[in-house]
């Protein structure tokens, strides 16, 4: 429930605080003075539509907050204590604070119990608080496809429907995947071969990582024989123990050192280094010398290395992107073309299990569509019967109501289906008495639309979550003894969930528990709206005012009085 709104620099309201009270509000007001900037800056409250213009003329933001008195539910999804508590936050006192403020910048902050919340957070948690009915949801009832959801809602099925509508989505999945695979399956049959030859063509090349670089390596051995074994045997002759030959130079300056070191002893560093230099260059002359003995021209040798570097530069050029990639990258070509093969033959190979599945799935989508229907035809009936009752009170007495349920045409589950059942819903009514029953959105009028859409709402609020129920402008089209039945009727209501109307009607509005008036002024040369609670004599000149244009008259006033204590108003 409502119980407090503030509002600051929305539209033409520069500052408003509002008290509401349990039962039936009614808010009223010259045309024009700003009833509906009321319903709107609720709106705006609840994650609704947030625009620049509704930002006070010369201020730089705008500000709603409320304060709404929770209440519990049996169901965990309907409770908004459960919601809070999922999303860590929590009421103070059972209620819970909601602001939201925009800015000249265009920014959007919300906050729920003081906490920073999203505009699909705040829009989702609007739905435990307030059900907000304006002439755009009336308009609703001209859509035929609307006429389910509320059938849906009156009969408890929206997680039934739902769940339905998760198998009935799998099946249509299902089946674009058995016609995708029939489309393609040549695309796949020639993707499955040629992934198979290069798997066959890689796997019997049996490249070892790092295989292209060693080869590489001994083919540029193998093709500079010659002149690697002349450079070899020239330096193994620059080793050779003859005459002038290295290691004789070192081995003679290491005994002359040796003979220096002993008459001066300074020197003995260096002759040990000439002597170290010469065990090291004699250990190099040995290694040189196997190397050297090692070396053998192998043409078939020269001619096998060259055959494989072919191959796997050809392998290279067909299945990678450059060929400058390592030799490793083929084995994972391999790997993942081995991957792809075993998906793909699941797929090809799984068609069958496709089918079943499907032939399962459309089972089991029929089965549950015929029980929604059934329900909905049970549900359809009684629906009929409710809303039929309260259209006779509210001055509809020879009108026919009716929920009219057919099957969609078609011969599968798929075309008989759609994504919410089996059954093509619509609301249909006769007007007058001998008049066949029609569709409501091509006979009904503005007055008719509104008393339908009451009754709507009065018959859906057994299971209505939200605790405050609001009606903007739902007296268009109507007045006299209608108006008054109207008003009747929403008192009833009042006494099982807050009502707040907006009427410019005093029929509707001496029915009230509670009358808010909204006033349009200018101060200075701004124009601003004032909202104020009206009691007593003030609320006699309210209802005077609504009734005749005349709140001064002592027969306005008389007249005024006489209805607010005729119809049970304050």
């Amino acid at each position: 429930m409502l119980e407090e709104l503030d509002i600051r620099n929305f539209a033409l309201i520069d500052s408003a605080h509002v008290d509401f009270e349990k039962g039936f509000t009614v808010l009223s007001g010259e045309t024009g003075a700003g009833k509906s900037i009321l319903i709107g800056s609720l709106a705006f409250l609840l994650g609704g539509k947030a625009s620049l213009d509704q930002i006070r003329t010369g201020c730089h933001e705008a500000s709603v907050s409320g304060v709404f008195l929770l209440s519990h539910s049996s169901k965990k999804e309907d409770d908004p204590f459960e919601w809070l508590s999922e999303h860590g936050m929590e009421a103070e006192d059972g209620r819970i604070i909601l602001r939201r403020v925009i800015k000249d910048s265009g920014k959007t902050s919300s906050w729920i119990g003081g906490v920073p919340a999203t505009k699909a957070d705040v829009a989702d948690f609007a739905k435990f608080l307030v059900d907000l009915h304006g002439q755009h949801e009336q308009q609703s009832l001209m859509k035929v496809s609307e006429h389910r959801r509320y059938l849906d809602i009156y009969a408890g099925l929206e997680d039934e429907v739902s769940a339905f509508g998760s198998v009935y989505t799998k099946l249509v999945e299902k089946r674009r995947l058995l016609e995708k695979l029939d489309s393609d399956s040549e695309e796949i049959n020639r993707r499955i071969e040629m992934l198979s030859f290069a798997v066959e063509e890689i796997s019997s090349a049996k490249i070892k990582n790092g295989e292209d670089e060693e080869l590489s390596s001994e083919e540029a051995k193998l093709s500079s024989f010659e002149k690697l074994y002349s450079v070899v045997e020239e330096l193994s002759g620059i080793f050779d123990g003859n005459e002038g030959s290295a290691l004789s130079l070192l081995k003679r300056s290491s005994s002359l050192f040796s003979q220096a070191s002993d008459m001066d002893k300074s020197l003995s560093e260096l002759s040990s280094r000439t002597e170290s230099a010469f065990y090291e260059m004699e250990d190099i002359h040995r290694e040189l010398k196997r190397y050297e003995n090692s070396l053998v021209f192998d043409p078939a040798r020269l001619e096998e290395v060259q055959e494989r570097l072919e191959l796997i530069y050809n392998l290279k050029k067909k299945y990678l992107k450059n060929v400058n990639l390592p030799c490793s990258e083929l084995n994972v070509f391999m790997e993942n073309a081995r991957k792809e093969l075993e998906g793909l033959g699941s797929v090809s190979g799984g068609k069958d299990v496709l089918e079943k599945e499907i032939a399962v799935l459309e089972k089991e989508v029929y089965a549950k569509a015929k029980a929604l229907s059934t329900k909905r035809k049970a549900s359809a009936s009684q629906m009929s019967s409710d809303i039929q009752k309260i259209l006779s009170a509210l001055g509809m007495a020879s009108s026919v109501f009716k929920v009219g349920i057919t099957e969609k045409e078609g011969n599968s589950a798929v075309q008989k289906c759609s994504v919410y059942g089996m059954d093509d819903i619509e609301f249909l009514i006769s007007a007058n008495p001998g008049l066949p029953l029609m569709s409501l959105s091509r006979i009904a009028s503005g007055g008719e639309l509104s008393r339908v859409m009451l009754a709507l709402k009065t018959v859906l609020s057994e299971g209505d979550t939200a605790g405050t129920l609001v009606f903007d402008e739902i007296d268009t089209g109507i007045g006299g003894e209608i108006a008054l039945s109207l008003g009747s009727h929403m008192k009833a209501l009042a006494s099982k969930m807050q009502v707040l109307c907006i009427t410019h009607l005093a029929s509707i509005a001496v029915y009230a528990d509670n009358q808010i008036k909204i006033q349009k002024g200018v101060e200075g040369e701004m124009t601003s709206t004032k909202v104020f609670p009206v009691t007593g004599q003030e609320r006699v000149k309210e209802i005077a005012r609504m009734l005749s244009g005349d709140s001064t008259s002592a027969s306005s006033l008389e007249h005024a009085a006489s209805m607010l204590s005729k119809f049970g108003g304050k």
